[in-house]
C-alpha cells in the first residue's frame, strides 16, 4: 500500500511539473499584448496620418519621433505635432505651428518624402497636398508648395497617401476611402515633387472583409521596402463610437524596367489583425526593423498610438 501510494505521489508531482512546464512554455510563446498609449484627450486630438522622424529607432530604450497630423478644421486648433515616444514613459506630445500658408482643414494623411530628411507631405480629404518641411528645434512646419492629386472631384474623401522611391524616382499612392458597399479607390502615380506634377495614374479598388458595417475600407496606407502594399480598415459610428479596426497586407506596387507603375491588389487580402475599440487611421514603419506604428482618432476619446511587430512594415 505504501509503495502504491508512492509511486502515485511521484506520478501526481511529475504531471504537476509538467503542467508548469508547458503553461510556461504557453506564456513565453503569447507574450501579452503592447498596450495603446493615449496622446490626448477630445475631438481635437486624434491622429490621422503619421510618419517617422529620423533618428528614430526601433527598441527597449531607444526613443521614437513621429510626426502627426490631425483632421482638424476650425482656427486655432492644432494641424500638426511632434510625439515622442520612449518606452516605460508617457508620450510627449509637442503641437507645431504652422507657416507659409493658411491652416488647412481636415488633414487626413502623411508620409516622409523619400531621400529628402525633414521634407513631408500630408494630404487633406478633399485631395489637396501640402509639401512641408519641418523645423522641429523651431516647432514649425512650413509649407513649401501644394498640389491636387489627379482627378480628385467633391465626391471622394481621401484617407491614404504614401510614397516610395522605385527605380529612382519618387512613386506615390493615395486612396478615396470609400464606405460600405462602395469599395476604397487606390491609385499610383509617378510624382515630380519640384514641380508638383503626376503622371497619369493606374487606379485599383479595395474592399475589405472586415469590419462589416458603417466601414470606410480604406483609413490609411503605407508601403514597405519591397513595395509591399499595407492597408487600414475601420469602422465609423460617430464620434461616440464604437470603433473596430483591421489591419491587411493588400498587395504590392512595383516599377519595372521601362518605369511602368503596377498596382496589384489582392483579390482576398492577408488579415494582419483586428484592433477593437479603437479608429485606426494612421500607419508608420520604423526604418532598419519589423517595428510598426498604429495611431488613432476615436472622436471623442481622442488619440491613441501603438507599436506593433510586423503589421504595417
Amino acid at each position: 500500500m505504501h509503495m502504491i501510494k508512492s509511486r502515485y505521489t511521484a506520478a501526481a508531482t511529475a504531471l504537476a511539473c509538467t503542467a508548469s512546464l508547458f503553461a510556461a512554455q504557453s506564456a513565453t510563446a503569447r507574450p501579452a499584448a503592447p498596450a495603446w498609449q493615449q496622446v490626448g484627450d477630445g475631438i481635437t486630438s486624434g491622429i490621422s496620418g503619421l510618419a517617422v522622424v529620423p533618428g528614430s529607432r526601433a527598441g527597449r530604450t531607444d526613443r521614437t519621433d513621429l510626426l502627426v497630423a490631425r483632421d482638424n478644421k476650425k482656427p486655432g486648433e492644432n494641424r500638426l505635432a511632434l510625439i515622442r515616444l520612449r518606452p516605460g514613459d508617457r508620450p510627449q506630445v509637442r503641437p507645431l505651428t504652422w507657416r507659409g500658408s493658411r491652416a488647412p482643414a481636415d488633414l487626413e494623411a502623411l508620409d516622409a518624402v523619400p531621400g529628402r530628411p525633414g521634407e513631408y507631405v500630408a494630404l487633406a480629404s478633399a485631395g489637396t497636398g501640402y509639401h512641408l518641411r519641418l523645423d522641429a528645434a523651431a516647432g514649425t512646419a512650413r509649407v513649401l508648395g501644394t498640389f491636387t492629386v489627379p482627378g480628385a472631384s467633391e465626391d471622394d474623401n481621401y484617407e491614404g497617401f504614401a510614397l516610395t522611391s522605385q527605380g529612382h524616382r519618387l512613386v506615390s499612392v493615395w486612396a478615396d476611402r470609400g464606405e460600405d458597399s462602395r469599395p476604397g479607390t487606390l491609385h499610383a502615380a509617378h510624382l515630380d515633387l519640384t514641380r508638383r506634377a503626376f503622371a497619369a495614374p493606374v487606379t485599383a479598388t479595395f474592399r475589405a472583409p472586415y469590419p462589416a458595417e458603417h466601414v470606410r475600407h480604406v483609413s490609411d496606407l503605407k508601403i514597405g521596402a519591397s513595395g509591399a502594399l499595407k492597408v487600414s480598415a475601420a469602422s465609423d459610428n460617430g464620434d461616440d463610437g464604437p470603433f473596430d479596426s483591421a489591419l491587411y497586407d493588400a498587395g504590392t506596387v512595383s516599377v519595372d524596367g521601362r518605369g511602368t507603375i503596377r498596382l496589384t491588389i489582392r483579390q482576398s487580402p492577408k488579415p494582419l489583425g483586428r484592433y477593437a475599440g479603437h479608429k485606426i487611421e494612421a500607419l508608420a514603419c520604423l526604418p532598419h526593423s519589423r517595428h510598426g506604428v498604429l495611431g488613432t482618432d476615436d472622436e471623442n476619446a481622442g488619440g491613441a498610438l501603438r507599436t506593433v511587430v510586423g503589421g504595417p512594415c
